[in-house]
């Protein structure tokens, strides 16, 4: 079953829209779905969480004991591999 929709766009958009239509040679309605269809992607996937937020309450939940790794983590590494060495 198809759907319709109907808008109103200001005069700018509607510009906009039609300078589309003619660069792409395609109906406006197509530009159209296809920003609308590209919009519910993005939308439908900025719901799920990044890698970044999954691991976020991880973040500075492990003492080291070291207060200067995060600046000096080269010279930790370094000492460490020569004690084990």
């Amino acid at each position: 079953m198809q759907g319709q929709l109907t808008i109103r766009l200001d005069s700018k958009l509607e510009e906009q829209l039609t300078a589309l239509s003619q660069r792409f040679h395609k109906k406006r309605s197509e530009i159209v779905r296809q920003a609308l269809e590209r919009f519910i992607s993005v939308e439908a996937n900025a719901a799920e969480p990044s890698p970044w937020q999954n691991v976020q309450h991880l973040l500075g939940s492990v003492e080291t004991g070291i207060s200067d790794l995060g600046e000096a983590h080269r010279e930790h590494l370094r000492d460490r591999f020569k004690h084990n060495g």
